[in-house]
């Protein structure tokens, strides 16, 4: 009778989990959107803000890389601190402050108020973006990871997507206020989702809660800053500033690997490097992402100066790079639970490159399908592999160290985006005759692409090749492990 009892119990619980395990992805999906649509609907926004604040685009620039240096710099220690204390409360807290700084952004006197707040809402993106992915190991069965993984890329390829067009609307109707506003009732929703729907297990243990690595943090947000803004200033043209924080970005890798070493509770556990798998997903997620940027970066100027393109029809031909990521971010995370995640990562690579190769062959006489078909392939090979990636690094971590593994994925991106955008930038601006807007003609603009591409798949192939090393590590790892 007991048991018959516990069996009832246990087939009507069945539905609830199922209810919770649904609610839990709805407030990570949230909050994934909201990280990304932080980004690129306030790059649309700029023109607006120069001409309501009467400033500079050096100085309203700002408003998107106050945001970008905030996440770069404090996702690994918001991961670390989310392991030591609880990822519930640290996820709830980041997205009421995302919620609060958007509220502040919507309603800045001044451009440095709206820079300041837009910082504070980077280290609220920052918790976001660090645990959505730690959550999933916690809230979906193991053989659905990836579909997991396959929903927040398609969430965050949508956020993307919808960013610059969703922008243009609310500046047209209601001001440049209303792309922060926007943030309000959607930061709620997630707020009121992950309160109910999230576990509150996976709080670590007393040793993790002894210390907090505090000097690490510092020197890792010092180097990160100082190797972001390397990057960023000049636009793309190194002087002796860039070249200064360049040395100082490297000067700070020094410290912050001396200090891991002598720290009892370091914020990186630089032994965990040493792991073959981890430490070529981190690399392949940095090159893959160095390569993604080149869409962004060189592509309107391809469409427009190469293909003769108006400003409404680059919009709709750039739409179609995000709008396969997320489609096909959704049939990656079923390819992956079903195949597995080093095949998927091959074959994902196998896809990049082979876009990547078609748009170096880039030809104007062909019109929009020169770059639409190898976009749509390009992309669909970056969701297979982003999606596996997560997949595969996030199944493997013990739950300890979720979340800073996490802060580690999401930072080789944004450190992929970064470089991406000054190395592939400077490229394509040499090769199309220095980059002087009067030398950008359909020849120039199109030789540009086809050398910024063919270093995009020099990359891709890299990337290829670390994939092939790692499955083959972990297949001897696995035979190892196997009774003889």
């Amino acid at each position: 009778m007991a048991i018959a009892e516990q069996t009832g119990n246990e087939r009507a619980s069945a539905p609830q989990q199922v209810q919770s395990a649904v609610l839990a992805l709805a407030s990570l999906s949230l909050a994934t959107l909201l990280s990304s649509l932080g980004t690129s609907i306030a790059s649309v926004g700029l023109p607006s803000l120069m001409q309501a604040f009467g400033a500079s685009f050096q100085s309203v620039q700002w408003v998107v890389l106050a945001y970008l240096l905030a996440i770069t710099t404090l996702i690994v220690s918001a991961g670390r601190l989310a392991d030591m204390f609880g990822r519930r409360p640290l996820l709830l807290g980041g997205i009421a402050l995302f919620t609060l700084a958007s509220v502040l952004c919507g309603l800045a006197p001044t451009l440095w108020l709206l820079i300041a707040a837009r910082a504070v809402q980077g280290l609220g993106a920052a918790l976001m973006m660090a645990l959505t992915l730690a959550f999933v190991a916690e809230t979906v069965a193991k053989e659905r990871t990836g579909s997991a993984m396959g929903l927040l890329g398609a969430m965050s390829a949508i956020g993307t997507t919808l960013g610059p067009s969703l922008g243009g609307l609310l500046i047209a109707g209601f001001g440049w206020r209303a792309i922060f506003l926007v943030n309000i009732p959607l930061g709620v929703a997630a707020f009121a989702l992950a309160w109910l729907a999230l576990p509150a297990r996976g709080k670590a243990t007393e040793v993790d809660r002894g210390s907090f690595d505090a000097v690490g943090t510092v020197l890792l947000a010092f180097t990160l800053a100082a190797y972001a803004l390397a990057m960023t200033l000049g636009r793309g043209h190194f002087g002796t500033p860039n070249i200064g924080l360049l040395i100082a970005a490297g000067i700070g890798v020094v410290l912050f690997g001396v200090a891991q070493t002598r720290a009892k509770n370091p914020l990186i556990r630089l032994a965990r490097l040493y792991d073959i798998g981890l430490s070529a997903s981190l690399a392949m997620n940095l090159i893959v992402a160095t390569v993604m940027m080149a869409t962004l970066v060189v592509a309107p100027f391809y469409l427009s100066r190469g293909l003769g393109l108006n400003a409404a029809m680059v919009g709709v031909v750039l739409s179609t790079g995000p709008l396969v990521s997320a489609l096909s971010a959704l049939i990656a995370g079923r390819l992956t639970d079903r195949l597995g995640t080093h095949r998927m990562m091959v074959a994902g690579l196998l896809g990049l490159a082979t876009g990547t190769f078609l748009l170096s062959l880039a030809a104007t006489k062909l019109g929009i399908a020169s770059y639409v078909m190898p976009i749509a392939v390009t992309c669909f090979g970056y969701a297979l592999f982003q999606t596996s990636n997560n997949a595969a690094v996030m199944s493997g971590v013990a739950a300890g160290e979720r979340g800073v593994v996490s802060g580690l994925l999401n930072l080789s991106r944004n450190l992929g985006l970064i470089t991406g955008a000054s190395l592939m930038g400077a490229i394509f601006a040499v090769a199309s005759a220095g980059g002087r807007e009067s030398q950008l003609a359909s020849a120039t603009a199109a030789h540009g692409m086809q050398v910024t591409f063919q270093t995009a798949t020099a990359l891709a192939v890299a990337a290829l090749f670390l994939a092939l090393l790692s499955a083959r590590a972990a297949g001897r790892s696995s035979s190892r492990q196997q009774p003889s």
